[in-house]
């Protein structure tokens, strides 16, 4: 039985994803911050583990947890969108979005990653085409633009140091959808992005490696 870890599964993608993987027989490790979500991923067959994010000692009391795991896959999906505006943030609102998008990868990416390397598994991150730079257009969100830019950036380090292990990592644009910060209006619902991010994923090799993908398998420049 594969096994796959995510990371922020309490509600929209995260939750759905823990569904999805369920339901195709994978045997799934995932996190929320609130005892109750935990609960809620324990009712669909995970196992959960509490955990904050944005806390040290909780990332380093889950990598003792996780220690002995061997995974297949494992989703990056926290994230936050923070303020709309596209200027001047203030510091409480840069902490916020920056200490979730990006310093939570980089505190978790050295513990997840080498759980991937016995499987020659697959490292994914949740960004967003909107922290392409190569293709930007508008300034709405800026702060979290920069945070996903950065994520980028945190990914790629990743696919260096990490892909000498036999780990492919990949950032991943889940589409416009219909999540709490999606909105309602959203092109895509939740059950299509996670499906179309779990296929393009199953199929890509280590020939991706370091790549920034839409969710169907579309690459986005950096």
């Amino acid at each position: 039985m594969p096994t796959v870890l995510i990371v922020g599964a309490s509600r929209g993608i995260g939750h759905e994803m823990a569904a999805q993987y369920r339901q195709d027989g994978w045997r799934v490790i995932a996190t929320a911050r609130k005892q109750e979500d935990c609960d809620g991923l324990v009712a669909l067959g995970a196992e959960a583990h509490q955990l904050d994010v944005l806390d040290a000692e909780s990332i380093a009391a889950l990598a003792w947890r996780l220690d002995d795991e061997k995974i297949d896959s494992a989703w990056l999906v926290a994230g936050v969108y923070g303020p709309a505006h596209g200027s001047f943030p203030t510091g409480p609102e840069f902490d916020a979005v920056m200490h979730t998008n990006v310093l939570s990868a980089m505190r978790l990416i050295p513990i997840v990653a080498p759980l991937l390397a016995d499987s020659k598994g697959k490292l994914a991150v949740l960004s967003s085409r909107m922290g392409s730079i190569g293709e930007r257009s508008g300034t709405d969100g800026t702060l979290y633009r920069a945070s996903k830019a950065a994520l980028n950036s945190v990914l790629k380090d990743a696919s260096i140091t990490y892909g000498a292990q036999g780990v492919t990592c990949i950032a991943f644009h889940p589409g416009w959808v219909q999540t709490d910060m999606g909105g309602s209006g959203a092109a895509l619902t939740v059950h299509d992005s996670v499906r179309d991010l779990r296929a393009t994923l199953a199929r890509v090799d280590a020939g991706a490696n370091g790549s920034f993908l839409n969710h169907d398998g579309e690459p986005i420049a950096w």
